[in-house]
């Protein structure tokens, strides 16, 4: 008989717990198979917030990011008694989506989910959780702050009429423009990651990066110009363009940190608007936000803030 202690157990996080759904709902994991009927959802929760749909199909696919047949558990879809699909929510890292189909608003969903979000994100190991919420949704405001959520950032959905082709403007000296390439995607994942990595909670991996840019089929690669200095690629704007759409979509947009100040951003974003005059598109949108600090290059381009959103947070207490 050994005389040694045995050895501790590798300590497994707890399962989250079963969240507990008003009644009349039932909740299950979401696969990409699900893709349209959240999009459909999303899209209904905007219509009636904002009188218009901004997310994409292919956005909600890229969310779900899982196989048609394998269960998600960081993604849950709420069915009513009839089947219908009531709500979702997701958790990605430290960062937590939900949304609430306006027909099933005031039946306490949205709290059920703010629970399960929190429970989801302290079994994957996290300490903080963050949640976008519209700035005109006021009731999914007033339940954050009651859970004891402080704002954080504020992003902006700024767009720019396009009834004209807008000026040309000449590169920086030793700077050359071109559009986006096969092949180009590896050098453009790692500018970009680079360039978010002084504001983004954490770096995406290439596929993970891939499936929200690049890989999307509304990704547009003639709206999409790079900049390059001396062969190095030191700027990079990502388009999306929706066949059915009458907008285009700057997606992604950065600059390497020692070629900043040289106009490079303005002109990569004036090719991508010419493009996009040029492809019938009305207008151009795209999202910033307050830690980047490119909001005055945008509104000097003639960029207006269409809407708003509120990034809310909070620590997350251990269960």
């Amino acid at each position: 008989m050994s005389d040694r202690s045995a050895s501790p157990a590798p300590s497994v996080p707890a399962a989250p717990s079963v969240p507990r759904w008003p009644s009349g709902y039932r909740g299950r994991p979401a696969t990409a198979a699900d893709s349209a009927a959240v999009h459909r959802l999303v899209s209904a929760y905007e219509r009636e917030l904002h009188g218009r749909v901004t997310a994409g199909a292919d956005h909600v696919t890229a969310d779900l990011g899982t196989s048609e047949r394998e269960p998600s558990g960081d993604a849950v879809l709420v069915h009513d008694r009839a089947g219908d699909l009531a709500a979702w929510g997701r958790v990605r890292g430290r960062r937590a989506t939900v949304h609430v189909h306006p027909g099933h608003r005031g039946r306490g969903l949205g709290g059920a989910l703010l629970a399960w979000t929190e429970a989801r994100a302290r079994h994957l190991g996290g300490d903080r959780l963050a949640q976008t919420i519209s700035d005109e949704d006021l009731a999914a405001t007033a339940l954050l702050r009651r859970g004891g959520y402080a704002r954080l950032v504020t992003e902006w959905l700024l767009e720019i009429a396009l009834p004209a082709a807008g000026p040309v403007s000449e590169p920086p000296a030793g700077i050359t423009v071109r559009a986006f390439r096969p092949g180009d995607e590896e050098a453009a994942y790692r500018l970009t990651e680079d360039a978010f990595d002084e504001w983004q909670q954490r770096r995406k991996t290439y596929p993970e990066w891939a499936r929200h840019t690049v890989g999307r089929p509304t990704f547009t690669p003639a709206a999409s110009p790079l900049a390059f200095a001396d062969g190095e690629l030191v700027g990079v704007l990502l388009s999306l363009d929706a066949p059915d759409g009458d907008e285009g979509y700057v997606e992604r947009l950065a600059v390497r940190r020692d070629h900043r100040g040289r106009g490079i951003a303005r002109l990569l974003l004036h090719e991508a608007f010419r493009v996009f005059h040029h492809r019938g598109r009305r207008a151009c949108t795209l999202w910033t936000h307050s830690d980047t600090g490119a909001l005055p290059l945008y509104q000097h381009l003639g960029m207006t803030v269409r809407r708003s959103s509120t990034v809310y947070g909070r620590a997350l207490d251990a269960e």
